[in-house]
């Protein structure tokens, strides 16, 4: 596509150098003529005199005009530089966006694995928990067992005396 843009931009500035050739020509011939007029100040009839005149209108004319042309192609290569550096602006956003999400999905998939390893760890705890219970409950039988064994131990070694 900027192939297509540059050929018809080619196209287009050979056109307008042409076309600015051909006024710059036509200024220079106005000019020599107005010289050699006002040098060899002949006197005209009236048709002679409009139609210098007239050509004296269209070189002032064309001299806008070049100037006008000018100002524009500046303006044109202007645009298309600012949409190049636009485009190239909006790639390197859209990168940065995917490497963002790409990011995220990191970062989330890291912690739904964190998530994991903490609920292995909390079962993990739970059974540790219930497992020291349940032995604190065997102890607490066992020194209950005891204490009523050596209560009726100290009892009968009293008695048998």
């Amino acid at each position: 596509m900027e192939e297509k843009e540059k050929g018809s931009k080619g196209g287009s500035e050979e056109r307008w150098k042409g076309a600015i050739a051909n006024l710059t020509e036509m200024t220079s011939n106005l000019e020599s003529l107005q010289k050699l007029l006002l040098k060899k100040a002949v006197f005209v009839n009236e048709e002679t005199f409009s139609k210098a005149s007239l050509t004296s209108e269209q070189a002032r004319s064309i001299k806008v005009l070049e100037q006008r042309v000018e100002t524009l192609e500046r303006e044109l290569d202007a645009a298309i530089s600012a949409a190049a550096h636009a485009r190239a602006e909006k790639r390197q956003a859209e990168a940065a966006q995917k490497d963002a999400e790409l990011r995220a999905q990191e970062i989330t998939r890291e912690l739904e694995s964190t998530t994991k390893v903490f609920e292995l760890h909390m079962e993990e705890l739970r059974a540790k928990q219930e497992e020291i219970s349940k032995r604190d409950r065997e102890i607490k039988l066992l020194e209950a067992i005891i204490q009523t064994l050596g209560g009726k131990e100290s009892r009968s070694t009293r008695y048998h005396v």
